[in-house]
């Protein structure tokens, strides 16, 4: 097949990875022509762009591509993608994030492209946001549901955010778990003693982790208050941010002013690759993020066999099973956070126990081939139904 994948920019994120491995799997498996087309990657949250062209994927960077609403950016974006659609000519075009999802689906309708597919990593709506944002993204995604033939939720909780918004009907929509290449994290306990070592760790030290952009709504402010709770049942614990972003300097600041530096180990920005490692270096990972689809840190974790404490948001209780894969705790409930790793650190058997079920569960969910068979069925599907029936 000759697919274009349309993404708003390849920073270092969990959409932008799965889009990656979608794209070099449908190459490498099924040897179909894939085009990447995205904004640059600018900013503080790095680039997937130079791993994409080391594996030999074609890229086409939209200059004016941006994430920020912008009318005469948008207007150009829209045409540079239609024409590198119509030099292209795919028989699938699928978007993935809002700003490409709403332009390169405009684009791809307008061209006829026989199949026209828009992954939901995560609702571009949330409660967040005031009411006429959330409500002039709600008319976005309609306008856009409205054109392409399937929406592919990376959980069952984004289907049913977009149902409860009236999106799009039910039966329009797929859940496809977004895949990951499994078995550098299945193996990556090796590294532990290593890794803990390059961080300034010693081999008893029980040490909690969290994976974010440093970004609104992940969730870092209510990681350290949960932090100074766990410190008063284990002084010695220690904390490892993977990550970096615009609020960076912000964080350091609290970790300064409330006298945890010592406890605190910053990686910055990090290799993709170099994830399997940092989990493997931590016993428990925790996730407050306020808003995600269903972030990739948690099988990620669950595969190293790290038990995870996590907000219940979103798909996140779709693999962290309260009580048998880890622990789930309400928004902002940051008590419960604390309790949760705390009683995580003082018992080695329940991390094992919790671990292993966590591990077993995702290592049959997570693998990319999985994702990419699914993701090429939807295709043959829609290629396979007449023009007419389509809707077109």
């Amino acid at each position: 097949m000759r697919i274009a994948h349309i993404i708003t920019r390849l920073i270092l994120g969990g959409a932008q990875e799965n889009t990656l491995l979608n794209c070099l799997d449908l190459r490498e498996r099924y040897g179909d022509d894939v085009l990447l087309i995205t904004g640059p990657g600018l900013g503080p949250e790095g680039s997937l762009e130079d791993r994409a062209r080391r594996a030999g994927l074609p890229l086409r960077v939209i200059s004016q591509l941006r994430r920020a609403i912008h009318p005469t950016r948008d207007w150009l974006s829209y045409r540079d993608i239609c024409a590198a659609l119509r030099e292209f000519k795919p028989q699938v075009v699928h978007t993935h994030s809002g700003k490409a999802g709403l332009l390169g689906r405009r684009a791809a309708w307008t061209l006829r492209v026989p199949a026209v597919v828009h992954t939901i990593h995560g609702a571009p709506f949330h409660r967040f946001q005031g009411r006429g944002a959330r409500m002039f993204f709600q008319a976005c995604e309609r306008y856009a549901a409205h054109r392409c033939h399937r929406l592919i939720s990376v959980a069952d909780a984004m289907t049913e955010q977009m149902v409860a918004a009236n999106i799009a009907e039910r039966n329009k929509f797929v859940t496809v778990y977004s895949g990951m290449e499994i078995d550098p994290f299945l193996s990556a306990h090796s590294l532990r003693n290593a890794t803990r070592a390059e961080l300034g760790l010693a081999p008893d030290d029980v040490v909690v982790g969290k994976i974010a952009r440093f970004f609104r709504l992940k969730g870092h402010d209510d990681f350290l208050k949960a932090a100074k709770l766990i410190l008063r049942d284990h002084p010695r614990a220690k904390f490892v941010l993977v990550g970096d972003g615009v609020l960076r300097p912000h964080l350091e600041r609290q970790l300064e002013e409330q006298g945890l530096c010592d406890a605190f180990r910053l990686t910055g920005l990090v290799d993709p690759q170099r994830i399997p490692a940092l989990l493997a270096a931590t016993d428990v990972v925790v996730h407050t993020s306020l808003r995600e689809g269903l972030a990739r840190v948690l099988p990620q974790a669950l595969l190293v066999g790290r038990p995870v404490v996590s907000y219940d948001i979103d798909g996140a209780r779709e693999v962290v099973i309260d009580g048998k894969t880890g622990f789930l705790a309400s928004a902002r409930d940051v008590s419960r956070v604390a309790n949760c790793v705390s009683k995580l650190l003082s018992d080695a058997g329940l991390r094992q126990q919790l671990a292993a079920a966590g591990q077993r569960l995702c290592r049959e969910m997570f693998p990319v081939q999985l994702m990419t068979d699914a993701i090429r069925r939807i295709y043959e599907q829609i290629l396979e139904v007449p023009a007419h029936a389509r809707g077109e």
